[in-house]
């Protein structure tokens, strides 16, 4: 008599009704963020030819997006500037009158508090060398003095009326700096995001159009090393103890052995950020005829929920959330 498996695993597969009650991890629109870049300057919306399907869009058509957000459920947008003048410290990330601050009260008034407004609190948009910090003398990037612009950039986002600030420059001490001009200014109730575990990588070439980035060389000196699993999560346990009150795994689809680790590891809500060459690798590889469009969406962003993210920022924030809504498998 021939033996059988007494276990037979497949059992639980047979049915999408079965797999869709046995599933280990879900994701719902509350979890997804949508990353929004605002340029000064424009009219309409422009198109981003790296990243098929995303734009830079004017101020004046935000309060018409946040609502398409809310409508969406999806859990929050977090804000960019695309300035019109660019200078060697990043002067109009601290200027109410700057694009990005600007945006942030634009969306605050549209939200009325039914989606978090979150802002990238970083200088690499509004200097005009590209890098996230002030240069010293030499080239380098002065920790200590972009951690004093750092703080005036928390204070003015603050004041425009964010729920979160992003601290995503990579300086030592960002999150204590910030959080020090915070509490003095009374805004205690200020939610810090920290980006703690971003790796120097290929996969922001898609951004750096986005915001016209004008970096040359690139930011390895403050940005971790590809190579660095265990320097990760010291980076996200660091900002936890400076006042992080969520921290961030990026490139997300890279970096997925961090975020599992980071995730085990931490108290407080670990989030993950599927970046722009992510997104285009799937856009122009479906694009090609190369793979399902549909499915690789679906299947990059349940595997960045069951490595640990308990919030995804992604650029199909909105479409995958209409998915959910309409009860779509996204595997």
């Amino acid at each position: 008599m021939t033996d059988f498996p007494t276990r037979r695993l497949r059992r639980l597969r047979g049915t999408p009704a079965l797999r869709r009650l046995v599933a280990e991890h879900d994701l719902t629109p509350r979890r997804l963020v949508l990353p929004v870049f605002v340029k000064e300057g424009i009219a309409t919306a422009q198109p981003i030819a790296t990243m098929p399907g995303v734009s830079q869009h004017p101020l004046d058509g935000l309060a018409a997006l946040v609502d398409e957000a809310v409508a969406a459920g999806i859990g929050g947008i977090m804000l960019f500037g695309v300035p019109e003048h660019r200078d060697a410290v990043g002067s109009g990330a601290t200027d109410p009158a700057g694009i990005l601050n600007r945006a942030i009260t634009v969306a605050a008034a549209a939200a009325r508090g039914r989606i978090t407004v979150q802002a990238d609190l970083c200088l690499d948009e509004f200097t005009d060398h590209g890098h996230c910090g002030v240069l010293a003398d030499d080239g380098s990037i002065d920790n200590d003095a972009t951690l004093e612009v750092y703080a005036r950039m928390a204070v003015a986002q603050a004041r425009a009326g964010a729920d979160i600030l992003g601290l995503s420059g990579m300086m030592d001490g960002q999150i204590a700096a910030c959080r020090a001009a915070l509490d003095a200014d009374g805004r205690t109730d200020i939610v810090l995001l920290a980006y703690s575990a971003k790796y120097a990588s290929a996969f922001y070439g898609p951004f750096r159009d986005a915001v016209e980035s004008t970096l040359t060389g690139d930011r390895r000196t403050y940005q971790l090393d590809a190579a660095n699993g265990r320097e990760g999560v010291q980076e996200a346990l660091a900002d936890i103890d400076e006042g992080a009150d969520i921290v961030m795994v990026k490139p997300a689809g890279t970096s997925l052995d961090v975020l599992a680790r980071v995730s085990d590891l931490s108290a407080v809500p670990v989030w993950a950020y599927q970046v722009s060459g992510e997104y285009a690798l799937i856009e122009h590889a479906a694009a090609s005829g190369l793979i399902d469009r549909d499915r690789a969406i679906g299947e990059s962003l349940i595997a960045i929920r069951r490595a640990g993210a308990e919030a995804i920022l992604t650029y199909w924030a909105i479409e995958v959330a209409g998915w959910l809504r309409a009860g779509r498998d996204l595997t």
